[in-house]
């Protein structure tokens, strides 16, 4: 009579066995690789709000920045003469640099707003993530058009002849407050943007490596224990 082939109690198990299969209460205590990929983040609706919220508030910060375009910018001198039949108004100072200093000075301004922009979203949310990036890039451009609208609004009158004539001839007066060149609405948008990253990269909170967990402990034969 042959004897059964199933081995003595005392043999190991062997080398190709599987860890047990997680019970009704989870996974098993070291699967770490598992417990590491659960660890999800608030959400991508919550991530869609905080993105929202920071396009608006920086989009009404613009506000500020146009206040301040207004208040540094340079004037520009203009001065009207009468013909018999119309008016000229030229620059008072054909070589002066006013009219490059304003496009500047908004220029530093929305640089200087954008950077700041940007400390104060990563402040509130260091983790980062694309809708804060959206939001922020997205209110800092809207910011930028509120703040070139709100300046040319409380600047002088976009009339220059009727300026002109105001305030009479050879009487020097101050030009619109305008931007010469449009690419100063993006200073903003790309100060926020590159700051953002940057602060995001260099100081945001890191994501554990699930591949990097502490190994398994395992028997001599290759088994992990219990």
């Amino acid at each position: 009579m042959t004897a059964p082939l199933t081995p003595p109690p005392h043999e190991p198990p062997p080398h190709d066995a599987w860890p047990p299969a997680d019970g009704p209460e989870g996974p098993a205590p070291h699967d770490g690789l598992y417990a590491a990929y659960g660890q999800d983040g608030p959400g991508i609706k919550a991530e869609l709000r905080e993105g929202a919220v920071v396009a608006v508030v920086v989009t009404v910060a613009g506000l500020l920045l146009g206040l301040l375009w207004w208040w540094l910018a340079p004037h520009v001198p203009l001065i009207g003469e009468q013909t018999a039949t119309s008016w000229t108004v030229y620059l008072e100072d054909s070589e002066g640099e006013q009219a490059i200093g304003v496009d500047g000075t908004f220029t530093l301004l929305g640089l200087a707003f954008g950077a700041v922009s940007a400390l104060g979203v990563f402040l509130w949310r260091r983790r980062g993530g694309v809708p804060l990036a959206v939001g922020l890039g997205v209110g800092a451009l809207l910011a930028a058009l509120v703040a070139w609208r709100l300046g040319s609004w409380l600047g002088p009158t976009t009339d220059v002849i009727a300026h002109a004539k105001a305030v009479g001839k050879g009487v020097v007066f101050t030009a619109p407050l305008k931007l010469g060149t449009k690419g100063a609405l993006l200073a903003a948008p790309f100060a926020g943007l590159l700051v953002h990253l940057g602060l995001t990269a260099l100081f945001g909170p890191r994501e554990p490596d699930p591949y990097q967990q502490d190994p398994v402990p395992t028997d001599g034969y290759g088994a992990p224990l219990a």
